[in-house]
């Protein structure tokens, strides 16, 4: 684990914030980093990038598949099958359903040869396409095939605040589904999310029960990559919009306050096991020298969500990558987070 402190998101608009921490930048247009990597690794994969919630923006690298759970994917891979019927049939006749693949199969040809589309129809269509290419529909299936029964999957935890209404954590079912997308190559980044943090009444009671569900969740999360094989590919990396206030208000509660972390998590690396930066005792974020990462009141810079997005695309080599060219990060400290 790695924990990048004291990052200030020089907002307390939960809009702002939300943009600015997974994408580098504080007004809209870049992607994020789940997107850059999708792209960069993924481009015809078959939901190279699965998005639970929260921010997805794409700048049109790549496409995002919003989810929610398991039956989706299998309406997808096999919009044929009724999974209602005894016999394991289709809702239309094998006949009727080849006229209708026929019938797709004509229209996109004819799509595909569209002249003089603008730059962003152009796009979409690249995208459309590549998501009914043959190793894409495959991938799909091999997803929708490595799904485990209904059973299986983790089911929502709830919580009932005393003050401030009901709570649900879906974050062990999208750790299921985002592994098995990994595992089965249909995918290489996702978005998971976990609501509930703007605690402005009720602080301590909420945010007991939010953080052990995150931290329960974060572990079955490797427990589950280690038992499909895929845990030593994994890197996580774990925010929000920003931090709470160094106070409480008269509610018991806590506001926005526009300082906060990332934490990321590999295994068997170097640079895991440390604390980057650092903010005072009513939470200030201090001055870091980005050569030494220590606190350099002369030299330094604050940390900004900037510098931490540069570092990880080097480090997850997409910084050369076209879709990371086309979004730099120009005059940006290099921190060297990660060695």
């Amino acid at each position: 684990m790695l924990v990048v402190n004291g990052v200030d998101a020089q907002t307390n608009s939960h809009t702002v914030g939300v943009v600015h921490n997974w994408s580098g930048r504080n007004s809209e247009g870049y992607p994020s980093m789940a997107a850059l990597l999708a792209a960069r690794y993924a481009p015809d994969g078959a939901v190279p990038y699965l998005s639970f919630g929260g921010f997805s923006a794409t700048g049109g690298v790549t496409r995002f598949t919003r989810l929610h759970g398991p039956d989706e994917i299998l309406s997808i891979a096999y919009p044929n099958r009724n999974p209602w019927a005894d016999d394991g049939g289709g809702y239309l006749l094998a006949a009727d359903w080849e006229l209708v693949a026929r019938r797709r199969t004509e229209k996109m040809a004819r799509l595909a040869s569209a002249p003089g589309l603008l730059p962003r129809a152009a796009r979409n269509r690249r995208h459309h396409r590549s998501s009914l290419a043959p190793s894409a529909v495959e991938g799909l299936k091999r997803f929708a095939d490595a799904l485990p029964s209904e059973d299986e999957f983790q089911q929502p935890e709830e919580y009932t605040s005393r003050v401030t209404g009901n709570y649900s954590n879906e974050l062990r079912r999208q750790a299921q589904l985002a592994v098995l997308a990994f595992k089965t190559g249909a995918g290489v980044a996702a978005d998971l999310w976990l609501g509930g943090f703007d605690t402005h009444r009720a602080h301590d009671p909420d945010h007991e029960w939010l953080l052990g569900a995150l931290t329960d969740s974060v572990d079955f999360l490797w427990d589950y990559a280690e038992l499909h094989g895929v845990a030593d590919r994994l890197v996580v990396v774990m925010g929000s919009d920003f931090g709470r206030t160094n106070h409480y208000n008269a509610e018991g509660g806590k506001d926005h306050w526009p300082i906060g972390s990332y934490v990321v998590m590999e295994k068997n690396q170097p640079w895991t096991n440390r604390v980057v930066g650092e903010t005072d005792d009513l939470h200030f974020a201090q001055k870091i020298n980005p050569r030494t990462l220590r606190r350099d009141d002369a030299n330094g810079t604050i940390i900004y969500p900037k510098h931490f997005h540069k570092a990880l695309r080097r480090y997850l080599g997409i910084e050369d990558s076209p879709g990371a060219q086309r979004f730099p990060f120009n005059g940006t400290e290099d921190f060297r987070f990660f060695g």
